[in-house]
C-alpha cells in the first residue's frame, strides 16, 4: 500500500458494500420497470426483424455504442445475422454497409446523439427500416423511427445521476430480450448455436463426435475370451487405457477387463497365469456408437462411474475405444 495514502482516505468495507447494494438495487429496478412497460412495439420490432431480407445493423456512440456492439454480437450468435457500425464512421463511408433490405437499430439514451441523427436521412432515403432504442419517446431518434423501444430509467446508479449506468443496463437487457425473442421465433437450436461457436468449449461439446476422439485399429486393446489373465494384462498394458476389450472371432464385444477387475481378482487370490479371462471379465460392458456426441460419452462414464468406454457399430462390432483422458485432451470435459 502506498504510504502516502492515509487511513482516513480508505473506504470502510461496510460503506463499499452499502454503495454496491444501492447500485444493484437501482439497476435491478430499472430492468424490473422494463417488464411492465413492454408493449406491442416490442412485438412489432421482432416481426420487423423476422421479415427482414437483409441483416440487422446496430449502432450507437459512447456507452450506447458499447451496448450496441454487445447486442449485435448476441443477435449474430443466436441466429439473427447482425453487425455493428459506428455512427461517426458511417458518415465517412461505412454507411455503404447498410442496404435497403436491412434493419437499422439505433441506440441513444437521449435520442439526440448528433452522429446518429446525421445518418438517419440517408437511411430513410434508401429504404432501410429503423428501430430506435432510447430513453426519450419524444426524441428526434424516436420520432423518426419505424419502431421505438423505450428503455428509459428513473435515475442512474451514478450518485451524480450523470454517468450512464442504470440506463446502459436497461438497454443491454432489452437487447438481450430482443435477441432471445428472435431466437425463439426462429426455432434456433443448440446445434445451430454450436455452429457459430466452433472454437469455444460449448462448440466442442455440441459438435465433437465419439469418432473424432476414439482410438481405432491397433490402438484398441482387445483379446479373445479364451486367453489367460496374464495375456489380457499384457494387452491392457500395451494399450495404456486401463482396460482391454474381450471380443469373439468376429470382433463383437463380449466383455471388458479393467484395472478394477484385476485388483478384485488379486484380492481373491486368483492364479493369474492359469485363470482364463472369461472367469474374471465384466460382461455386457457399457458401449456407445461412433456417431454419438462425445459429450454423451462423458455423461455415460460419469453416470456409471467408469473411466473407459468401448465403441461399437450397429452390429456390436468393436470399432473404437476411449477413456476419460482422451476426452480431456479433446477438451470435451
Amino acid at each position: 500500500m502506498n504510504a502516502a495514502v492515509s487511513k482516513s482516505s480508505q473506504t470502510e468495507p461496510g460503506d463499499a458494500i452499502a454503495v454496491a447494494r444501492q447500485v444493484l438495487e437501482i439497476e435491478a429496478r430499472a430492468i424490473q420497470d422494463l417488464i411492465t412497460r413492454l408493449d406491442a412495439s416490442f412485438a412489432h420490432a421482432v416481426n420487423l426483424i423476422m421479415t427482414c431480407r437483409g441483416r440487422v445493423v446496430v449502432s450507437g456512440i459512447g456507452k450506447s455504442g458499447h451496448v450496441a456492439r454487445k447486442i449485435a454480437s448476441t443477435l449474430a450468435s443466436t441466429g439473427t445475422p447482425a453487425f455493428f457500425v459506428h455512427p461517426a464512421e458511417a458518415s465517412h463511408g461505412d454507411l455503404g454497409m447498410v442496404t435497403r433490405d436491412d434493419i437499422f437499430i439505433g441506440l441513444s439514451n437521449s435520442g439526440e446523439s448528433s452522429e446518429l441523427l446525421a445518418i438517419l436521412p440517408v437511411l430513410k432515403r434508401q429504404g432501410a427500416k429503423l428501430i430506435a432504442m432510447s430513453g426519450n419517446a419524444q426524441s428526434s431518434l424516436a420520432v423518426q423511427s419505424d419502431v421505438h423501444l423505450y428503455a428509459g430509467v428513473e435515475m442512474e446508479a451514478c450518485p451524480l445521476n450523470l454517468a450512464p449506468t442504470a440506463s446502459t443496463t436497461a438497454a443491454l437487457a432489452l437487447g438481450d430480450a430482443l435477441a432471445v425473442a428472435l431466437m425463439r421465433a426462429r426455432g434456433f437450436t443448440r446445434d445451430e448455436f454450436a455452429l457459430s461457436h466452433p472454437g469455444g468449449a460449448l462448440g466442442r461439446r455440441l459438435l465433437t463426435l465419439v469418432r473424432d476422439v476414439m482410438r481405432t485399429g491397433a490402438a484398441i486393446p482387445a483379446v479373445m475370451e479364451n486367453v489367460t489373465m496374464v495375456e489380457a494384462m499384457l494387452e491392457s498394458s500395451r494399450g495404456a487405457m486401463g482396460m482391454t476389450a474381450i471380443v469373439d472371432a468376429a470382433r463383437r464385444v463380449k466383455a471388458i477387463f479393467t484395472d478394477g477387475d484385476l485388483r478384485r481378482a488379486i484380492e481373491k487370490g486368483v492364479d493369474l497365469k492359469h485363470t482364463r479371462i472369461s472367469q474374471v471379465m465384466t460382461a455386457h460392458p457399457r458401449t456407445i456408437t461412433p456417431d454419438r456426441l462425445a459429450a454423451e460419452a462423458v455423461e455415460i462414464m460419469e453416470r456409471n462411474k467408469v473411466n473407459q468406454l468401448l465403441v461399437v457399430d450397429d452390429g456390436g462390432v468393436l470399432v473404437g475405444a476411449l477413456n476419460m483422458h482422451d476426452l480431456f485432451r479433446a477438451k470435451v470435459v
